[in-house]
Parts: structure tokens; C-alpha cells; sequence
């Protein structure tokens, strides 16, 4: 695997232990930015390791369609990656537009889904690229 991918994978499982540990605390709000991190940083590896380059974005749909091999190989974690967009800005940001969570905050539903949708993303991106856990 390409040192580059390898890095962004472990950067990627941090974010899943960071996640981990903000939903044992309740701190909702950074279990989601974390969970939303760790693909972000996953898909990163992914298309490093495929392309040797990746977009400057942090928009994890955005990512899925910047290759049409990966687009259709990851086609299932499109509406997943959607869901854990929303979660970019207002999970980071004070005063993020209202709205943007329907909600508000992000609840502990929202949280439990979205370290459960990181883990499976990151899992089987970490399986495509040969990454270690």
C-alpha cells in the first residue's frame, strides 16, 4: 500500500476512536464530526491509493463521484456519506447556518448511526486497500 493511503487510514481509525469515545462521554456533536472525519480521511486513502491523488474537498459525496471506478465500486455508502455531510459544518461551528440539523443538535440516534456508518465505510475502504486495523 502506498505510505500515503496507509497514513490517511490510520488517521482515519483514529477519528473512529475518537468518535468511540465522544458517544461513551455523550458528547454527541463530536461523535458525529469524528465519524464524518474518519471517511473522509478513508475515502482520502482510498483515492490516493488508486489515483495517487484526491480532491481538496471534505465533502464525502463529492469524493465518491470524483472517480468513476470508485463511484460505482462504493455506490451503496452514497446516501450514508450524504447523511454524515450534514454533519460537517454544524458539528464545528457555533454559529453554523440554523438548520442545517434538523434538529438542531445532533441526537444520540444520530450519533450511534453515525459511528456505525463510519465503522462499515472505513472497514471496507481498509479492506479494498489492504490497510491494517
Amino acid at each position: 500500500m502506498k505510505p500515503e493511503a496507509e497514513r490517511w487510514l490510520e488517521l482515519a481509525n483514529e477519528d473512529i476512536e475518537m468518535a468511540e469515545y465522544a458517544l461513551s462521554r455523550s458528547i454527541f456533536r463530536q461523535t458525529c464530526f469524528h465519524a464524518q472525519q474518519a471517511v473522509e480521511k478513508a475515502l482520502k486513502g482510498l483515492l490516493d491509493a488508486r489515483l495517487g491523488t484526491h480532491p481538496k474537498s471534505h465533502s464525502l459525496e463529492q469524493m465518491l463521484l470524483y472517480d468513476a471506478g470508485i463511484r460505482t465500486e462504493l455506490r451503496k455508502w452514497r446516501t450514508l456519506c450524504r447523511n454524515l455531510d450534514r454533519f460537517y459544518i454544524p458539528t464545528r461551528y457555533a454559529d453554523a447556518l440554523p438548520g442545517l440539523l434538523p434538529a438542531g443538535e445532533p441526537t444520540k440516534a444520530d450519533a450511534q448511526n453515525a459511528l456505525k456508518d463510519a465503522k462499515a465505510i472505513v472497514t471496507e475502504i481498509r479492506e479494498k486497500i489492504g490497510g491494517k486495523k
